[in-house]
């Protein structure tokens, strides 16, 4: 197989974990938000795990590039004046797709884990094959959940710090956010965001998955090239 090759075969097998990330976190997103009071989701027919209704061009490409744990979908619309308490329901709504991207993240890391301690270990091609999957599955369910956290306008965490600061200061916080966004592309283009966001990432990984079990994710993930 060559290079070219190989890398396509990456993709192919990156492919189905991104598109189950991104929309997992867009699903939990309308999820709440519907559960809270609001039906937008529902009527923009946001509420399906159907992957096209979620995904936002740029930010799918983003996470298919070679070891990019930055990403995002198309973001979920909701009026938080559906809210039985706008506020605190709308840290809810912001924060449900990062905690499912870290809980499926956090219970794989732990299945490779389980699965090493029981002598389980990637032998055969098959099963090499579904270590890479795994890794690329931990590695970018992990990633969304850290970028999405930054507290930088569109991106989850700016609404939960929003929401969390008295009204005026949110309020300046709100005024700020074209100037965060602009920042935040320009690090995104840049390539100056990533490093930071790497090591945590990859501390997360080994704390959940334990150094035995990080080795064959590792190993498998870079043999068939699913980060690049």
């Amino acid at each position: 197989m060559g290079i070219d090759s190989e890398f396509l075969f990456g993709l192919v097998l990156r492919a189905p974990v991104v598109l189950f990330a991104l929309t997992i976190h867009e699903f939990m997103h309308g999820y709440v938000a519907w559960k809270c009071g609001d039906e937008t989701p529902r009527y923009q027919g946001r509420l399906t795990l159907n992957p096209m209704p979620h995904l936002d061009l740029l930010g799918t490409i983003m996470l298919f590039l070679p070891g990019s744990p930055i990403g995002w979908a198309k973001p979920v619309q909701v009026n938080p004046l559906n809210f039985g308490h706008p506020r605190r329901d709308d840290i809810f709504v912001s924060g449900a797709g990062v905690t499912a991207n870290f809980l499926i993240a956090a219970c794989l890391a732990i299945l490779a884990r389980s699965l090493i301690l029981t002598g389980t270990v990637p032998e055969t091609q098959f099963a090499c094959l579904a270590w890479a999957m795994l890794g690329a599955a931990i590695f970018i369910n992990f990633g969304l959940a850290l970028f999405n956290l930054l507290p930088v306008p569109p991106l989850d965490g700016s609404h939960i710090v929003r929401n969390l600061l008295p009204a005026e200061t949110a309020m300046q916080f709100s005024r700020l956010g074209p100037i965060f966004g602009l920042v935040l592309l320009v690090a995104l283009l840049t390539g100056m965001l990533t490093p930071y966001l790497i090591w945590p990432l990859i501390y997360l990984m080994m704390f959940f998955a334990g150094p035995d079990a990080m080795q064959y994710l590792i190993q498998n993930m870079t043999q068939y090239r699913v980060l690049g």
